[in-house]
């Protein structure tokens, strides 16, 4: 692409995340960053020179192809509909809106008008995830059994207005769909509340996939050590994904003749060789960005879409009720589009 700047990008939002958006847009090739909406103002100087506003109208009145949505989950629908009612294209960070029915009423909103917009799943950027994913679609493990994903640390005080559930586990679920290409059918999970706050600060999830894939996912703010961990089991060997260092390994079963005879008719795996890939290791966030920004000028582009970000937020949904109720919940057809 030239390195003329052809599209006009908007920010909403200077948060922590916030402020990352606006160094990879300030840079991007083919964009040009000509907004800031924030009220707080910019106390750390990270709009790149680009003029700070106070509402998202002001933004729109700029003249913005897209523009990126990283204010508080709570204030998602309220931002991406009036983006939606303008013709903005945009880039909403996860999970998409904090409730199931805001997230729909984005989806309609944005569909029904035929604009290109998207969620701010990371992950699907990492590169141990991207290798993790094409090495399953040429089926390197064989058939899948298992998926299990740790995600712990401490808490970040940044968040206030949502728990692990809705902050990080959406991490898990989305890219748990997106590595596989399956979608949950149904899921079990406990939460726990030590810190103080209003929110669960720890969860325990099984689940499975439509093609009997088994989930587990454990998910904190409570440890002191920050882990980031996805491992796929299956008929091949495990794919151990570390996207902490975007390093991902294979542990191979290994061919061992079995001479002792009463365990012949045990169909189980031996320990066979480890693999460490060497993987390009770009910036998650740029790689997403440059996605986006493909999409938005109608080229393909690998992008998480609307209505796969809703249905992430319906599962993380359904791990809150399946906690609160005790029960295990079951997803059908109806209850939302493809992921």
């Amino acid at each position: 692409m030239s390195t003329g700047k052809s599209l006009r990008a908007g920010l909403v939002g200077l948060g922590s995340m916030g402020r990352h958006h606006a160094r990879v847009l300030s840079g991007l090739d083919g964009v040009e960053l000509v907004g800031v909406v924030d009220p707080m103002g910019d106390k750390f100087g990270a709009a790149q020179g680009a003029p700070i506003l106070n509402t998202v109208e002001e933004l729109i009145a700029l003249g913005v192809d897209y523009a990126v949505v990283a204010c508080p989950t709570a204030l998602h629908e309220p931002v991406g509909l009036a983006l939606a009612e303008a013709g903005v294209c945009a880039l909403v960070e996860k999970p998409v809106a904090d409730t199931v029915e805001g997230a729909r009423r984005l989806v309609d909103a944005f569909e029904s008008r035929g604009l290109v917009a998207g969620v701010g799943h990371i992950e699907r950027c990492n590169p141990a995830l991207m290798s993790l994913r094409t090495r399953l679609e040429a089926g390197e493990l064989g058939d899948v059994y298992q998926v299990v994903t740790r995600r712990q640390g401490p808490f970040p005080h940044r968040i206030a207005d949502v728990g692990v559930v809705k902050d990080l586990a959406t991490h898990d679920i989305d890219l748990t769909g997106w590595v596989t290409g399956r979608q949950y059918v149904s899921i079990a999970a406990h939460t726990v509340s030590k810190s103080g706050r209003e929110h669960e600060d720890m969860v325990s999830a099984v689940g499975r996939l439509d093609d009997g894939t088994m989930v587990n996912h454990l998910v904190n703010w409570l440890s002191p050590l920050k882990e980031r961990f996805t491992s796929v089991t299956g008929e091949r060997g495990c794919f151990i994904a570390d996207t902490l260092t975007a390093d991902l390994t294979f542990h191979s079963n290994a061919a061992v003749t079995t001479e002792w005879e009463a365990l012949r008719a045990f169909r189980g795996v031996s320990e066979g060789d480890m693999i460490r890939y060497a993987i390009a290791k770009r910036e998650p966030l740029l790689v997403e960005h440059e996605l986006f920004r493909d999409a938005v000028l109608g080229k393909p582009a690998d992008i998480c879409t609307l209505r796969q970000g809703m249905r992430t937020v319906e599962v993380a949904a359904a791990v809150l009720e399946s906690a609160a109720e005790g029960r295990t919940l079951r997803f059908d057809d109806s209850r939302s589009g493809a992921a």
